[in-house]
């Protein structure tokens, strides 16, 4: 079981890690042996961000409905503080990849846990979602119910893949010429630049600097190479000394357009004036957190 949970990631992990994964995977056949009611989910990657050999690249996601346990998740104060109750919600709900084999939550990319994000709402609490929203038309305020069952997937293109099954992409910076090649950001990466992020506050607050670095964090998570080159100290010198803002910018727009995800724009109607606009999904608090919690 040791070696089995180990090579789930590249480095290795604790025997608290150990545990808890193997608690998941314990958890998950139990829901089938005794075929809890589940929906399967139609990833927004279709599966081609991921190797032919991970589970995922079957391009969907098995998930069961939402029990009480759940909510003692979403209601468990310390999980909230921390960050990580939502994240212990989806991997609760999630059994598999609709193929009847457990999934790594870290290899999810971020648009595939948006999708699953927005079935877990629904398998839990319904498809209509009470939310008070801003009236941009009257510079009011009203309460709208959202059908969380219109949100579908963006049309993903994989031919913007370097090659199928893999997680890369290539850019050329339109100001500078130079060649980029970066991948997707996944669940695992981005708990990593939140760790680096956070040790980069607290050495910053000793030497009084309140600069951000969550951008150029950012970027050398994700930017795999530079001219070819993958060395990570070559990615880090280029984005600190040699990124110019224009083709910083033009790369994260490319990154947001490859990045397959769900698309959370819906058409908002001003009760007042009754005039329409296209509105992001706003996510309030009860939106995993009912009325009736608060």
């Amino acid at each position: 079981m040791s070696k089995e949970l180990q090579d789930d990631y590249k480095t290795p992990i604790s025997n608290e890690e150990m545990i808890r994964v193997a608690k998941q995977q314990y958890e998950q056949k139990k829901v089938s042996e005794y075929k809890f009611p589940t929906e399967v989910i139609e990833l927004p990657s279709n599966g081609l961000l991921y190797p032919s050999d991970n589970p995922l690249s079957s391009g969907r996601v098995e998930m069961k409905y939402m029990t009480a346990k759940e909510e003692d998740i979403l209601t468990t104060s310390s999980y909230i503080r921390d960050g990580s109750v939502l994240d212990r919600l989806f991997k609760s709900l999630i059994v598999g990849n609709g193929e009847g084999i457990p999934i790594r939550y870290n290899d999810l990319t971020t648009g595939d846990k948006n999708a699953i994000m927005i079935a877990a709402r629904i398998l839990g609490y319904g498809k209509d979602y009470e939310v008070e929203i801003f009236d941009p038309f009257s510079n009011n305020k009203q309460i709208d119910t959202i059908d969380l069952t219109q949100f579908e997937n963006k049309p993903y293109d994989s031919s913007k893949q370097i090659e199928p099954n893999k997680n890369e992409f290539e850019f050329i910076l339109p100001h500078s010429g130079r060649k980029i090649t970066f991948m997707v950001m996944t669940e695992l990466v981005d708990k990593r630049i939140k760790k680096q992020n956070d040790a980069i506050i607290k050495r910053n607050r000793k030497l009084k600097d309140s600069t951000s670095r969550e951008l150029t964090t950012r970027l050398k998570n994700i930017i795999l190479s530079v001219d070819d080159d993958y060395e990570q100290k070559v990615i880090n010198h280029f984005v600190d000394n040699e990124l110019f803002a224009l083709d910083s910018k033009a790369l994260r727009t490319f990154v947001n357009d490859v990045t397959p995800d769900i698309d959370l724009t819906y058409e908002f109607v001003s009760e007042e004036t009754g005039e329409r606009g296209d509105m992001l999904l706003p996510m309030g608090t009860s939106f995993f957190w009912p009325k009736t919690w608060i």
